[in-house]
């Protein structure tokens, strides 16, 4: 297959940041997906509805003009959330999902969650509404190994939070194991599913040394042994609508990538769809590769299939560039300097 068309996709999971660097960097996410579930996790974070209705103004007010992106807008859950703020937000069509960071566990997640103990009032609410959980899925507990930690936080915390709540919805973001492929399939179709990012589909943890320490591939949850990346491989290639494309595209300026104490997150928001296609196409299921990218994660949310089509054409094209920020810094793609087999071209109709 040379030629592959598809409905624009969705990018379930991404980081936008503000400012400048939104600036920057929605063009290249707007360009490609109809929609985006936008995490909230800025600083100071986006923790009610009103913050969620001033971020989505910023948002809008970055799009190119005559292109057509929706924001897909969450809240970010801390132990002070108020259940009344969050029905509003809910029944005023902003608030989309509600998004879990255990305090310390990535980037801007100090505001995060220190017990899960007192969430169930919260939950209660979007269990009652559909509105989905969006989980960063690890623990912080320094005793546990950082290779280990999400399927401890699915033994410890995941598994529990779904039994309180028999209707609560979740998503998995960013799945990085076998064992949490195992715990989405536990799970009816219309209840748990799980976003994969194409690094976690491309890569596992040797990709992080190759050659030298590589900084740019670095991520949380961090990239895990092969078995673990095989295993999420054959989840997005199997056709089990519980599983959909979510980038989780975290930019940072290559200062503070290349640090002695980087920040965490691989920037894939200029060529996510060929990235995507390359794993796809690397055990013969391009096929395959519409339904997670445009049809199952809007099912899961409920959401009308986009207009508009995009085209994958077999073409080899070099990684873009890295995107110039105005005060001159950089933010450097995953995998710069190679080259990718797939051309993406856009197409209205």
């Amino acid at each position: 297959m040379d030629v592959l068309t598809m409905p624009r996709p969705d990018d379930l999971h991404i980081h936008l940041r503000d400012g400048d660097v939104l600036q920057a960097v929605l063009p290249a996410t707007a360009r490609v997906f109809g929609r985006a579930t936008v995490m909230p996790n800025l600083r100071p974070p986006v923790v009610t509805t009103a913050d969620a209705v001033a971020y989505r103004d910023r948002i809008l007010a970055a799009v190119p003009a005559g292109v057509d992106f929706m924001p897909l807008m969450t809240l970010y859950l801390t132990d002070k959330t108020d259940p009344d703020d969050l029905k509003q937000g809910i029944g005023a069509g902003v608030v989309q999902a509600v998004k879990l960071y255990p305090a310390g566990a990535t980037t801007n997640s100090d505001h995060g969650v220190r017990s899960l103990d007192g969430l169930d009032p919260v939950l209660e609410v979007l269990a009652a509404r559909g509105i989905p959980l969006l989980v960063h899925g690890e623990v912080t507990d320094p005793e546990v190994d950082v290779f280990d930690r999400e399927a401890v936080f699915i033994e410890r915390h995941a598994v529990p939070m779904l039994e309180r709540h028999p209707t609560l919805r979740m998503v998995f973001e960013h799945a990085t194991t076998a064992e949490a492929v195992g715990f989405v399939r536990s799970h009816p179709e219309d209840r748990v599913a799980a976003t994969l990012t194409p690094q976690h589909l491309l890569m596992d943890r040797n990709a992080l040394f190759e050659g030298g320490l590589r900084p740019h591939r670095y991520c949380l949850p961090v990239l895990k042994r092969r078995q673990h990346r095989e295993a999420l491989l054959a989840a997005a290639t199997s056709g089990d609508p519980r599983f959909f494309l979510g980038t989780d595209s975290a930019p940072h300026a290559r200062h503070a990538k290349e640090t002695a104490c980087g920040c965490a997150g691989c920037y894939t928001a200029p060529h996510a769809l060929a990235l995507y296609a390359q794993a796809f196409d690397a055990v013969d299921a391009l096929d395959r590769l519409p339904d997670f990218a445009s049809r199952f994660g809007a099912r899961f949310y409920g959401l009308p299939e986009n207009a508009g089509q995009v085209r994958l054409v077999r073409d080899p094209v070099p990684v873009p560039d890295p995107t110039v920020l105005p005060d001159g810094h950089t933010i450097v793609p995953l995998l710069a300097g190679e080259t990718l087999d797939w051309r993406v071209e856009i197409d209205p109709r």
